[in-house]
């Protein structure tokens, strides 16, 4: 027989008929064995409770406890956790609807039913129910991103978990009403050796007049829970931090503080080009270091110019008036290939930490490296990438996308913009499979670990290869949107796209690049804004061949 689940359902004046809807998805679900546990936590309107008793009346699996006045909704929640008995315990709201199997697929990757083994939390897709009581604004949502579940509660509906662990890591704590979700996610997936995510719309979101989901006027103070829930879990990891509510409603601003200063080397190849910028002629490596080095707040900092033989004099010597002793320059006489440069550049460096730099740049925020050498402090991040901007101000670069094709996220997009919603992935801190080499900071002990970038991809694709080999690694990838550079995107070369190089990164990487655990199969191939397929599927897309043509202007390239 399957594992029982415990349906966790606190109740407080519902519309009847919403309250009816959601007890009828729970009765039809095709496995069998759950209860349906709901707490009636002091309701106003008297046929909550007859709903309630005639539907525990009618089927023996379904648990009813009537509270005498309200506590709120961790008090029922927690209620509704201490009378439940079964293995597993799923979180539905009174007013929502979840699919006939939602149970048991969720059951199914908690007990290995699905590949990838045990696991002892899962979460599902969802969307939301208008008025109309039409299905809108689905959420696809990436595979387990510890960093973005930080910054956002990006899981929300349909969580289920071993009911133990719930218990075993507190349950549902006072003080986080409104967000006591997130709080309790947190501290899940903080001890759970493995979280799923079943990449279907189990869940249905109900837009309520009084719910968050309507209009975040309506709870303002479940996202001030949610700074503490965030803020508590800063606590217990040993990061340090403020969190603060952003300007985007369930988005948070985790401010690390930068404990240690260790020296970072900033690797930039160039041959020393100029070009026209805003109106004006710009030496692009000497702008390039002159802004880190007069509007970085981030000082221990050392410059590793890796220079062609063709690059000017006056461009040197502006280099060593700007740096001075921070200045190492490294000649390169060979033809140009950007790996091989980068490379010579980290053999130079004597930095802990790498930035590896393009040098048609120019530093935007002077927090940025501060806010990429804070998130180095944990051991599992290796590698931290940046928001760049065209020089019009749109986006360039907002962390990798792998789905059929090798992408930027929201590529043009104005450059201050959250990103698609309801997912808003431009506004906040959160893993990627990959970010791009043109401002990237890495561990030095990583570079070495992974062997430095792949020589045999001299011009595109390097950051791509270079990322995924960091990512077999074990390490993380964090794109922040809080550090931030202009990108004058490939003023120095001629920008060419080698067959052979995608060939390379084909054969190398054919499984990465095709399923991207950060971004999600429902959503259309060969697209980098999180726009799902015309007709919604659980399951995974069908591959597409490449058409380099096609591709030449979207495609992650080198851009040196």
């Amino acid at each position: 027989m399957p594992p029982l689940i415990s349906v966790l359902t606190p109740v407080f004046d519902p519309d009847p008929a919403h309250l009816a809807a959601c007890l009828r998805s729970v009765e039809r679900q095709s496995t069998a064995n759950w209860e349906h546990v709901l707490v009636n936590d002091g309701s106003t309107r008297p046929e909550i409770a007859l709903i309630l008793d005639e539907r525990a009346a009618a089927d023996p699996r379904v648990k009813v406890v009537h509270r005498s006045e309200q506590g709120g909704i961790v008090a029922a929640s927690s209620d509704a956790l201490a009378a439940a008995t079964g293995t597993f315990v799923a979180l539905v709201d009174h007013d929502d609807v979840v699919e006939p199997h939602a149970l048991g697929a969720m059951a199914a990757v908690l007990t290995g039913g699905l590949a990838g083994g045990l696991a002892q939390v899962a979460y599902s897709d969802h969307d939301f129910i208008r008025a109309d009581g039409r299905y809108v604004d689905p959420c696809f949502k990436p595979d387990f991103s510890p960093e973005r579940l930080r910054n956002q509660n990006y899981i929300t509906h349909f969580l289920m978990a071993e009911r133990q662990l719930v218990v075993d890591v507190g349950g549902f704590r006072e003080g986080f009403d409104g967000a006591q979700d997130h709080d309790l996610v947190l501290r899940l997936t903080e001890q759970a050796e493995r979280v799923a995510h079943v990449s279907q719309v189990l869940y249905h979101w109900r837009k309520a007049p009084t719910s968050v989901s309507a209009s975040s006027d309506n709870k303002p103070w479940a996202f001030d829970a949610g700074v503490r829930a965030v803020a508590a879990q800063c606590e217990r990891l040993g990061i340090d931090a403020t969190v603060e509510r952003s300007e985007y409603d369930g988005c948070y601003r985790v401010n690390r503080r930068v404990t240690s200063t260790p020296l970072v080397s900033v690797i930039i190849p160039t041959r020393g080009s100029s070009g026209r910028v805003w109106g004006a002629t710009r030496s692009y490596v000497v702008d390039a270091v002159e802004s880190l080095a007069t509007r970085s707040d981030y000082q221990e900092l050392e410059f590793v110019v890796v220079f062609d033989d063709a690059t000017p004099e006056p461009v040197l010597h502006a280099l060593r008036r700007i740096a001075g002793d921070r200045l190492r320059l490294v000649p390169f006489h060979d033809d140009f290939n950007f790996s091989a440069k980068i490379n010579a550049g980290a053999t130079a460096a004597t930095g802990e930490l790498f930035l590896v730099l393009n040098d048609d740049t120019e530093l935007i925020d002077p927090a940025s490296v501060g806010v990429m050498v804070a998130h180095l402090e944990l051991d599992d991040v290796g590698m931290v990438g940046a928001r760049l901007l065209f020089s019009d101000g749109t986006l360039q670069h907002g962390g990798h996308v792998y789905h059929h094709d090798i992408m930027h996220a929201c590529l043009g997009w104005a450059g201050n913009a959250p990103g698609p919603w309801p997912m808003r992935p431009l506004a906040v801190e959160r893993e990627c499979s990959g970010v791009t080499a043109a401002a990237a900071l890495v561990r030095r002990s990583v570079f070495e670990a992974v062997g430095g970038f792949t020589t045999e991809l001299p011009l595109n694709y390097n950051d791509v290869d270079f990322s995924l080999k960091v990512s077999a690694g074990g390490h993380r990838i964090i794109w922040t949107p809080h550090a931030s550079w202009y990108h004058f995107e490939s003023r120095t070369r001629v920008s060419v796209l080698r067959p052979q190089e995608y060939a390379f990164i084909n054969e190398r990487w054919h499984y990465e690049i095709n399923n991207d655990p950060y971004y999600n199969p429902n959503l259309q191939p060969d697209r980098h804004d999180w726009l799902e397929r015309p007709m919604r599927s659980g399951a995974p897309a069908v591959e597409t061949r490449p058409n380099l043509v096609r591709r030449v202007l979207s495609k992650v390239q080198a851009r040196r």
